[in-house]
């Protein structure tokens, strides 16, 4: 079950558009994240210089993921993407220990923004698959997420790699934005 199946079952209106911002630093794993929910081959990714964006029509629905590049020198363009977006998934390399303050920072200026207020937040705790990953639950307690009370947040463990938990992040996206829908 992919993305849009999942969130076919909670959409109220034909023509619904979302708009999900997939940033993290580089190596973090996006833009192979972004190719498993495209339904895409991962043996060839290269870094992402720019963006890539990947719509998706189906029975009226139109789904809209944006992969904006995680480099030093791309991030502070990361605010011209803000506008309209529905939900935020921040990818992060658990296996990469030495760069967890570098992305702590970057999250912490990200939930700052005036144009991502309130907008949720998925976490994912990518390439668990690897031995030296820190758990999920380690990642939340450094980067303080248990402190975000202006949003829901989530934070899931999974391997873009082999797929694994990536279905569960984004059944909690599609109960989110149905969430979202029925307070309106």
């Amino acid at each position: 079950m992919g993305l849009l199946d999942i969130l076919r079952k909670f959409r109220s209106t034909p023509q619904e558009e979302l708009r999900i911002l997939l940033l993290g630093l580089d190596n973090a794993g996006k833009t192979t994240l972004l190719k498993v929910l495209a339904s895409e081959d991962i043996s060839h990714i290269t870094p992402t210089q720019g963006f890539n964006i990947k719509s998706v029509q189906s029975s009226g629905f139109k789904l809209n993921v944006w992969d904006i590049g995680g480099q030093r020198k791309i991030r502070p363009y990361w605010r011209h993407y803000f506008d309209n977006t529905d939900v935020l998934i921040y990818v992060i390399d658990s296996s990469d220990r030495k760069r967890f303050d570098e992305t702590n920072q970057e999250l912490a200026e990200l939930l700052e923004e005036e144009k991502l207020n309130n907008v949720p937040l998925l976490v994912f705790a990518n390439k668990q698959d690897l031995l030296n990953a820190a758990k999920a639950s380690d990642i939340t307690d450094g980067l303080s997420l248990h402190s975000i009370r202006d949003r829901a947040w989530q934070i899931q463990g999974c391997s873009a790699y082999t797929k694994e938990g990536v279905k569960e992040g984004l059944e909690w996206i599609s109960k989110v934005v149905a969430n979202k829908k029925n307070k309106k």
